[in-house]
């Protein structure tokens, strides 16, 4: 999964067969701490975001699985959540390390 904020609309005169009603957005690609990242993409919304949202995207066959009738349409990259609250904790407060007992095969 992936950030990405809403930078505007993409308006399609012409859409591939399946994908009429579905809103298309413009958003930015973001780093966990919020800054831009890569160039803008445009994403299929499900969750009714709006220009300044920040979202959760999936890509791949994921985004396509996110509609609300998964259909076989070439979606690339959808929007599944709207962020209302982000903390970012320092990577030293995560110890990656599986420990003696942490799982049923150690």
């Amino acid at each position: 999964m992936l950030l990405g904020k809403v930078t505007g609309n993409a308006i399609c005169s012409m859409k591939y067969p399946g994908m009429e009603g579905f809103k298309l957005l413009l958003v930015q690609p973001l780093n966990k701490s919020l800054e831009p990242i890569g160039t803008l993409q445009v994403a299929v919304d499900t969750t009714q975001a709006g220009e300044g949202d920040i979202c959760v995207m999936v890509r791949s066959r994921e985004a396509c699985l996110a509609l609300n009738e998964p259909i076989e349409i070439p979606i690339d990259l959808a929007l599944v959540s709207i962020v209302d609250q982000h903390t970012l904790k320092p990577d030293t407060d995560f110890d990656f390390v599986m420990k003696t007992g942490w799982n049923s095969f150690s």
